[in-house]
């Protein structure tokens, strides 16, 4: 216990010298990421494999639409960071205890979703423990998830995230911020966050669409370089939830 406690000190003062330096080479800004990730995941447990989840809510909203997206963001973190994860993504119910095992929850579909208050307070409760949430809207979805997580955090709202924010400058550099993967209605992609005493714990892609972009390219007949530009977006997401712990 000593040593993890001694690895964690060293974890938190380098990703404080992360922030305050402002790592301007991308080489060094990859290396460091990576340590950061070993380290976060060490202390999460020498013997596990970090799983992803997907979100199984009611309303009807296709909660199920894109099978193959995150095992495919996991294949592409582990080549291409060097992380762990598990390619057999698991499904969570908002409500179930099951939840709080999974540090990374995706949420996506087409229509309404609904949850409980009991399902609210757990996600809730969830979040505030140091769970993320990404939430990718396949089209349809908004006005649905809006409705939903203001029962999470009745007084919160989604704050648009600066092209400058550290989750689009992580492993991989996005200038412009979110990537526009799918057209939907020919909008801006903009990527949406909610805060918890700082802590970014839920982010939004809106008229962006990662999900869609991380399954088989054939399924929405994606070209290669919006698959890859989907892929890296999600590898900073991924990143960015285990380097801000």
């Amino acid at each position: 216990m000593f040593y993890i406690h001694r690895v964690e000190d060293t974890f938190l003062f380098l990703l404080k010298c992360f922030i305050l330096l402002k790592i301007k080479s991308v080489a060094m800004r990859r290396l460091l990421i990576l340590f950061l990730m070993f380290v976060s995941l060490f202390s999460f447990g020498q013997k596990t494999t970090v799983k992803l989840a997907v979100l199984r809510y009611r309303g009807g909203g296709n909660w199920y639409v894109n099978p193959t997206a995150l095992p495919n963001l996991a294949r592409f973190c582990n080549e291409k960071m060097g992380t762990n994860i598990a390619l057999d993504a698991a499904t969570v119910d908002p409500g179930s205890p099951e939840i709080f095992n999974y540090p990374f929850v995706h949420i996506t579909g087409n229509g309404n979703i609904i949850f409980s208050e009991q399902e609210a307070e757990n996600l809730r409760n969830y979040l505030i423990s140091g769970g993320f949430l990404e939430i990718s809207d396949s089209y349809g979805l908004d006005k649905y998830i809006r409705r939903e997580m203001k029962k999470v955090f009745p007084d919160k709202d989604f704050v648009e995230l600066p092209a400058s924010h550290p989750i689009f400058h992580q492993f991989f550099d996005f200038p412009n911020g979110l990537p526009k993967i799918h057209r939907h209605d020919n909008k801006r992609p903009q990527g949406f966050g909610i805060f918890y005493n700082g802590r970014l714990v839920v982010f939004y892609d809106y008229e962006c669409d990662l999900g869609d972009g991380w399954c088989d390219p054939q399924v929405y007949h994606d070209s290669e370089y919006l698959h890859e530009q989907a892929l890296k977006m999600g590898a900073n997401i991924i990143s960015y939830v285990f380097t801000n712990p």
